[in-house]
């Protein structure tokens, strides 16, 4: 988090921020009045406004029409709504593209991204760097004193590659930065590889269309560079708005997983971490990606995190777009809040009538403050105003962590690979799984963080592993942690060149691994058999060096090696076992470690999780279930006196004070 700058407690000020992006712009000016009358009804407290207003507030170049934008704050300060003023910097206006063609990117066929939808700007043209600094500029010298602001949001959802001139001429400056001499490039690319290798620096492009296969290290550096131009996007206009304004916390909004961002960076340089969180209602799996997230979007703000965006209903862009039964609004919305959230918003407030997203939910949708959508919301917003004084501000302890690191993601996601049927969010999703059916909640933290304060730290694969990555491992496990690590770790250094043995020597011995002699990644449909167990995915042909425990292979090429070893406190699995296995497995190593469940004895679909003195109890099943709760307890959704017991209706939920 940025040093001395505010955070998001200065603009929730004991409150649950509740409402979602709003749009006035869409609409004639006497609804706005009609919006602010329901907002109020619905308990909204916060609204984003601006995100994608660029052409109306700069409808030709160095013209500003803030008249609008001025009646619309003073409107909503005067309801008592405040606003998350967004620079509108994710959506050029069309007049920006057609004459100044360098701010449109390119992708890596060569194929210009025009104008039209949105995110089409070069994040290294410096001709859209200095228009968006002059919107910004304007923004925030012109609101920057007005009561009603509480939020800056820079851009929206940074997403842009860009493979074209411009980016070229960028991503050589970066290499220069990073390697300082040709022959360090080469060495760290391998280009003794197919004559790949450079003799000057004009030679290098970004990772365009190629006969075959590209190069693996160009590419993950490209990953690299483009993370980093657009934090260098942000960085930018955040510096502007913060010297305006240095009293109020800044923020951009991270897509859940996305590829393209070192969200471990770039948490570090926003004073509020936000993210847009839209499961599939029609996903059983569903409540596992949220809490995954939710864990992750914590772990990453060392504390209370915005969720910026959610859909109130369905949303657009799935090949077929359900909307959320009744009560799983609520219920997706109090589990974010039970991980650590202090504000719940949504895209959008009111439904589009027109343009891409018009069957995209809003918190007031077609159906009008009559549908379904706007009476759940409403619920919702009384929810949280009774739950903001208890919980805003409030930790979620957690006593283990599961490891991640974007640079890894980015190497062991290359081309020609041992096997494409998975990809690193798969296995991410499988532990974290895993570890929330056994009502154990989990940080994230990156391998190289300080991973003393947990009991237990899961790997669910970290192919790439710097050295300092592999020496905090090993002083995490000898200074007393437990460890457990997932089949394809360690295998590359940081420049994704193969370790000596096929994974890092100080991990073979620290496992008990004397060889490594085979990958044997498995078909779709295929599974391995291992002694109590089936196993998915992968396995390995290990011959172990005096493990302290090994449970076997049966059957096939691999029967008799292990397909899981342990060595201390250290743990190896060399393939993913089923889900019911890995569960079981991953809870007997965590009570091994002293690791006990928020609560005992829950029913399958029911969640547990403690946030300060809360115990939040979700159901994610359809059907009522009663969960047995020792002791006596407020209930603070209702005001009730708990004892002993409760019962919680379909998709229900409960607020437990001692």
């Amino acid at each position: 988090m940025s040093t001395g700058r505010p955070a998001l407690a200065d603009a929730t000020r004991g409150r649950v921020l509740f409402g979602g992006d709003y749009n006035p712009e869409q609409w004639p000016e006497e609804v706005w009045q009609e919006d602010v009358r329901l907002m109020r009804e619905a308990g909204v407290n916060s609204v984003t406004v601006g995100v994608f207003s660029w052409s109306r507030l700069e409808p030709q170049p160095g013209e500003r029409d803030f008249g609008w934008l001025d009646r619309l704050m003073d409107l909503l300060h005067d309801h008592e709504i405040g606003v998350v003023l967004a620079t509108p910097t994710a959506s050029p206006p069309p007049w920006m593209g057609r004459l100044h063609p360098d701010t449109l990117p390119r992708d890596a066929d060569g194929h210009v991204e025009r104008w039209g939808g949105r995110q089409h700007f070069s994040h290294s043209s410096a001709t859209y760097r200095r228009y968006a600094a002059a919107i910004t500029e304007d923004l925030a010298a012109r609101y920057g004193g007005h009561p009603a602001l509480t939020l800056w949001h820079i851009n929206n959802e940074y997403c842009t590659y860009d493979h074209g001139d411009e980016a070229a001429a960028a991503f050589r400056r970066w290499l220069r930065e990073r390697y300082g001499t040709l022959d360090s490039l080469n060495e760290a690319w391998g280009t003794a590889f197919w004559s790949q290798r450079y003799d000057t620096w004009d030679g290098i492009l970004p990772p365009r269309r190629t006969h075959y296969l590209k190069n693996p290290a160009q590419v993950l550096d490209f990953r690299r560079f483009t993370s980093d131009m657009l934090l260098e996007c942000f960085t930018a206009e955040r510096d502007i708005v913060a010297r305006h304004t240095p009293h109020i916390p800044v923020t951009t909004n991270f897509m859940p997983l996305w590829t393209g961002q070192d969200a471990w960076r770039w948490a570090e340089e926003e004073d509020v971490v936000s993210v847009d969180l839209y499961p599939d209602p029609r996903d059983p799996l569903a409540r596992h990606h949220g809490a995954l997230v939710q864990d992750m979007t914590r772990s990453q703000a060392h504390g209370p995190w915005m969720l910026m965006e959610q859909a109130a209903g369905a949303v657009n862009w799935r090949g077929v777009n359900h909307p959320k039964p009744r009560g799983l609004n609520r219920l997706w919305s109090l589990q974010a809040v039970a991980r650590g959230a202090d504000a719940i918003c949504y895209f959008q407030w009111r439904q589009s009538r027109q343009g891409a997203e018009k069957f995209h939910s809003g918190m007031l949708g077609h159906a009008g403050e009559e549908g379904r959508t706007f009476q759940e919301v409403k619920q919702l917003g009384a929810d949280l105003a009774r739950l903001g004084p208890h919980v805003t501000g409030t930790a979620v302890t957690a006593e283990v962590a599961v490891l991640h690191d974007w640079h890894s993601w980015w190497a062991g996601d290359q081309e020609a690979r041992p096997s494409t049927r998975f990809g690193l969010p798969d296995l991410l999703h499988a532990w974290h799984r895993a570890l929330t059916e056994a009502h154990l909640t989990a940080d994230f933290a990156h391998p190289e963080h300080d991973l003393s304060a947990y009991r237990a730290v899961f790997v669910p694969q970290l192919y790439l592993l710097t050295d300092a990555a592999v020496d905090n491992l090993l002083a995490y496990v000898h200074g007393g942690g437990h460890l457990v690590c997932g089949f394809h770790t360690g295998v590359a250094d940081e420049d994704d060149r193969i370790r000596p043995g096929g994974m890092d020597a100080r991990l073979r011995e620290l496992f008990g691994i004397r060889v490594l002699h085979e990958w044997w990644p498995l078909e779709t449909g295929e599974s391995v058999t291992c002694e109590g167990f089936t196993g998915t995915l992968w396995s390995e042909e290990i011959e172990p060096a005096d493990p302290d425990e090994a449970i076997p292979y049966r059957g096939g090429e691999l029967d008799g090696l292990p397909a899981v070893l342990r060595r201390g406190r250290a743990w190896y699995l060399s393939t993913l076992p089923e889900p019911d296995a890995l569960r079981s497995l991953l809870a007997r190593i965590a009570a091994e470690a002293g690791v006990r469940p928020a609560l005992d004895g829950l029913p399958a679909h029911v969640e547990a999780v403690r946030r300060g003195e809360l115990l939040f109890l979700l159901n994610h099943g359809r059907d009522p279930v009663t969960v047995t709760v020792p002791g006596t307890h407020a209930e603070l959704l209702t005001g009730a006196a708990v004892t002993g017991a409760i019962t919680l209706e379909r998709h229900g939920a409960a607020v437990l004070r001692p």
